[in-house]
């Protein structure tokens, strides 16, 4: 399965075949084309904590919402990225129950309430969606290298299937644009971490470069995670994009440290 990219009005943003082919769900990995935002943070910034114009950010959301085809006047719930492995359920009750353009403390979220829109954000770290069309949930995830590091996606899965009664085979998955092993260059406390989590499975995902150093697959092991917890490789769409290699479409901290804005994966049910 593949991505497809979207232009409406100007702003530019792409969706996972396979999930756009279930139906019942809609959803969206933005890019910087297309939004409200000035500046260093032109044009289409979603984070609301990158010192941009708040009322840019919130007309940001307003087109990336609209764009994607759900409610966008519904209950937006983002996320303030820790680099861990919690994810907090959104229900009709709870702590949770009904925030609009609040940011609880996880790297993940996960609902099976119609109308709520998660989003997580980004820019180099992996972006996963993931939507069961059966028992009609989604969830959300921000995996930097950290939490792939912890298995975040497959703890999604596993939340999907232990907490709402998901099948592993019925869930569709989303990795979206992130940071590829083309220029994820690191030192070995990264192939480290990946290799006490998957052990020698991480290794087609580690390539060994001189003077200790190493390129990481973190979609590739993103999607191990998922298929351990069940999930269907043939279900598993992966953007291929890197967030480094092409900064006239997608912003990355790497290539512009803090001066930058943040991309977000969005996804709501209908």
């Amino acid at each position: 399965m593949s991505f497809t990219q979207h232009e409406i009005s100007g702003l530019v943003f792409r969706t996972a075949d396979g999930l756009c082919a279930a139906g019942g769900a809609v959803h969206a990995f933005s890019t910087r084309l297309g939004g409200a935002s000035g500046g260093m943070w032109a044009s289409l910034n979603l984070g609301v904590t990158r010192g941009d114009d708040p009322g840019a950010v919130e007309e940001n959301y307003r087109r990336i919402r609209s764009a994607m085809g759900g409610d966008p006047a519904g209950p937006l719930v983002k996320t303030s990225q820790v680099h861990g492995d919690v994810i907090r359920a959104v229900g009709p009750e709870g702590p949770f129950a009904g925030l609009h353009d609040r940011e609880p403390e996880c790297d993940g979220l996960i609902t099976d309430v119609p109308g709520v829109t998660l989003a997580v954000y980004s820019a180099d770290c992996i972006p996963v969606l993931l939507y069961d069309p059966v028992r009609r949930v989604i969830a959300a995830v921000h995996a930097g290298w950290r939490g792939t590091a912890l298995a975040i996606a497959g703890r999604a899965a596993a939340r999907m299937v232990s907490d709402y009664g998901s099948s592993p085979g019925d869930i569709r998955a989303a990795i979206g644009p992130g940071i590829g092993p083309c220029c994820f260059e690191t030192h070995g406390e990264v192939p480290a971490a990946m290799e006490e989590t998957y052990g020698p499975a991480a290794a087609p995902f580690l390539r060994p470069l001189s003077g200790g150093k190493f390129r990481v697959d973190l979609e590739g092991l993103n999607a191990l995670a998922l298929t351990r917890a069940g999930v269907d490789p043939a279900r598993i769409d992966t953007d291929g994009d890197c967030t480094m290699c092409l900064p006239e479409k997608y912003w990355s901290h790497r290539r512009l440290g803090d001066r930058r804005g943040s991309m977000a994966a969005l996804i709501q049910l209908l």
